[in-house]
């Protein structure tokens, strides 16, 4: 290769972050429409335009970044969630079970209807049932919000993200095994698979929060000790062939039961959480093929009309239950639409293990897509109409 394209290679990368930045800066000062919503749309275009530069492999140190990335975010989401609340309102996690498994059988449906075969079909489902928590959880910093819809919307991204790695991996698991006829293996290896991933990142949260105590230093190092144990949970779980979402998310969720302070100011891991967002959804679009956004746009549309209605309706009916208004309660559904981020780390960790799933899977390209720009606004109009965003 020429000594200006190693050059150029080497540059991609960081240039291509820059200008998502910088792009997301300047649209969201005249719109005021979601940064990342821009960082993904920027990563695609500059993807499509340059392919050549923009091939990572699964050891790759911009994988490596994108996935610490998503696991510090998956730390924080686990560190909002309250379980004592869910345990004194089970309403909530009543309606993300039944529309999380109201979006699989629907889209399951859908898909067989469109004559996709079985298999291809439940992993569509299974991908559907998720929110992304990097879209979510991204759009709700920005805009400082806080209040019912903000507290659903995070235990729902919660709960949907677990049930959607769950059935996914046990899909992918029967898909790998179903050659040797053992239900009962292909099951297993998954569920063990899971478990190990939950039991680690537990295991890592009771003894970080121990050990800060002991140093007495939490309040000046925490964020800092938190981020280097994320960095080391995404590299064990790498190496072991483990599940990085329910380890950090596990992680997050036992060291805020260990009653740890992580204070506000700290939230996004501050200007390098930051920048490794903007590295996330940069790189979670460049995976993506042209030709399979095209083949796979008119699936994607139908399935991302029904998964919109299924969750927003979903939640909407427990509402009233759960102690809100309907009106609240429909926009909790609607400020679940982003999907996008989770759903490519999820099918890049099947392709480094050998499993690639991207060409079955064309109407997943368009749905990460049209999510990838459009969801995060859902989000943030959501939080507007549920007046919990700051005031400018």
């Amino acid at each position: 290769m020429p000594d200006f394209l190693v050059i150029s290679a080497e540059l991609a990368w960081p240039l291509a972050v820059l200008l998502a930045w910088l792009a997301g800066e300047f649209i969201h000062r005249w719109t005021r429409l979601p940064r990342i919503s821009v960082y993904g749309l920027v990563g695609f275009l500059c993807a499509q335009a340059f392919p050549d530069l923009f091939t990572t492999e699964g050891n790759s140190p911009v994988t490596l970044l994108a996935n610490v990335a998503f696991g510090l975010i998956l730390f924080e989401l686990g560190y909002r969630v309250n379980l004592n609340w869910l345990r004194i309102n089970p309403w909530v996690a009543l309606s993300g079970l039944v529309e999380a498994f109201g979006t699989f059988a629907v889209v399951y449906l859908i898909a067989n209807l469109w004559g996709l075969p079985s298999m291809t079909a439940l992993l569509l489902a299974s991908l559907a049932m998720s929110t992304s928590p990097a879209g979510v959880l991204r759009v709700i910093n920005e805009q400082r919000s806080s209040g019912q819809v903000t507290e659903r919307v995070l235990h729902l991204v919660a709960i949907n993200c677990v049930l959607a790695v769950l059935s996914f991996k046990v899909i992918v698991g029967f898909w790998v095994f179903q050659t040797s006829g053992s239900l009962t293996q292909a099951i297993s290896h998954s569920l063990i698979e899971l478990v190990a991933s939950a039991l680690l990142g537990a295991i890592f949260g009771m003894v970080v929060p121990a050990v800060l105590r002991h140093l007495g230093t939490l309040a000046r190092d925490g964020t800092v000790a938190f981020a280097l144990v994320v960095v080391i949970l995404v590299a064990i779980t790498h190496a072991a062939d483990l599940s990085p979402v329910l380890a950090t998310l596990a992680f997050g969720l036992t060291a805020r039961h260990r009653r740890v302070t992580f204070t506000s100011t700290e939230r996004n891991f501050g200007a390098i959480g930051e920048l490794m967002t903007v590295l996330l959804f940069v790189f979670a679009v460049s995976t993506l093929s042209w030709n399979n956004v095209l083949f796979g746009g008119g699936l994607a549309l139908v399935l991302l009309l029904a998964r919109f209605v299924v969750k927003a309706a979903s939640v909407a009916a427990f509402a009233h239950a759960g102690g809100i208004p309907w009106r609240k309660g429909l926009l909790t559904g609607v400020a679940l639409s982003p999907m996008s981020v989770f759903v490519v780390l999820l099918l890049e960790q099947t392709k480094y293990a050998g499993i690639v799933l991207v060409d079955e899977l064309a109407a997943v390209a368009a749905m990460t897509l049209f999510m990838e720009v459009i969801g995060p606004i859902f989000t943030q109009r959501a939080l507007i109409m549920a007046r919990e965003t700051a005031k400018e």
